[in-house]
């Protein structure tokens, strides 16, 4: 971790008041015609460069950014979903907020390089920039306020660390990543790798299936017929993937937690049920819902005061079907 960085923003700049209308095309819900004259103080304008669909972690994450920077809140929030994961589009639309003025920008990016060119430019305009979620490579911190997320080396190190122990006398496994030039899924494999230490299990493949529960299900029957069914671990880098791996081994006739175990990341609604009902081994959360946190960077932000350059959101691992029964009556995504 980083030393704390103090941030100055220049508050003088009244005449952009009315910037409130802006990137239409990028912007959901109602574009509202009220501006700033509803009769709150001020409105904060904040460009959100987000990923968009993704599945259910990304929709979760997404929604609580939304339904926390409100206009009640004293919010104007621009949000700004890439076009099908395309990084031009996040750039295009990053441009856009830099042009426009708006008074911070967060940032999820569908790619982890390619940015310094974005980032320096909202520099020179003044303009804070707070990471959500997903970091930059090369990761130059001077170029933005803070990261806010899970540690994904440390989630990622717990899944490893419980499979060697979980399999003392080791074993062949797998894993299925998300897209490649995705900075989370070099973060996810290192952790991995750090927690099995010096296991015995041995890696078999490492194939994309690029977030997705149906190419997770496609990838990982293509994995059981190269080894005659001989995997007795699945590293599952989200949960949608996992999921899809878990109905190939059924449909293969193995059974999860006896032939194979799965172990997923991300924490869903969905993969704690199925962890409930035994089609998944091991769940560790990588909570979507810090919301509150950016917005509390975001004041600090603005005010000029210390903010760390990363902060780390706590999350949980699940390892029964007894654990994830306890937390899913309150489970929110």
């Amino acid at each position: 971790m980083s030393a704390k960085k103090r941030i100055r923003i220049a508050f003088g700049l009244a005449a952009v008041g009315a910037l409130t209308i802006g990137l239409a095309a990028c912007s959901t819900g109602d574009s509202g015609g009220d501006g700033g004259d509803g009769g709150s103080d001020e409105i904060t304008t904040v460009g959100f460069v987000a990923v968009g669909p993704e599945g259910a972690w990304r929709e979760a994450n997404e929604q609580n950014i939304q339904d926390t920077f409100t206009e009640e809140a004293g919010y104007d929030l621009k949000y700004a979903p890439a076009t099908n994961l395309d990084q031009k589009s996040q750039i295009d639309a990053f441009t856009s907020f830099v042009d426009e003025g708006v008074d911070v920008i967060l940032l999820s990016a569908t790619e982890a390089s390619g940015w310094e060119d974005s980032l320096k430019r909202a520099q020179e305009a003044e303009i804070p920039v707070i990471l959500l979620d997903r970091g930059i490579e090369p990761d130059d911190d001077s170029l933005y306020v803070t990261r806010i997320a899970p540690d994904n080396v440390e989630v990622a190190k717990e899944v490893g660390t419980w499979a060697a122990a979980t399999f003392p006398d080791g074993g062949n496994y797998v894993v299925l990543e998300g897209p490649a030039g995705v900075g989370v899924v070099n973060e996810r494999n290192t952790g991995f790798d750090e927690g099995l230490g010096g296991s015995s299990l041995e890696k078999l493949d490492a194939q994309t299936a690029n977030w997705s529960a149906e190419e997770g299900k496609s990838v990982f029957e293509t994995m059981l017929k190269a080894s005659n069914n001989d995997i007795q671990l699945v590293f599952a880098q989200n949960d949608e993937m996992g999921l899809g791996a878990a109905q190939a081994a059924e449909e293969a006739g193995l059974v999860v937690g006896e032939d194979v175990k799965i172990a997923t990341i991300d924490g869903t609604k969905n993969a704690m049920q199925a962890l409930a009902d035994g089609q998944l081994s091991y769940v560790h959360e990588y909570n979507p819902l810090f919301g509150e946190t950016a917005l509390e960077v975001v004041e600090k932000a603005l005010a000029g005061e210390d903010v760390e350059s990363y902060i780390v959101v706590p999350s949980e691992a699940f390892d029964s079907a007894e654990a994830a029964q306890a937390v899913l009556a309150d489970r929110k995504y």
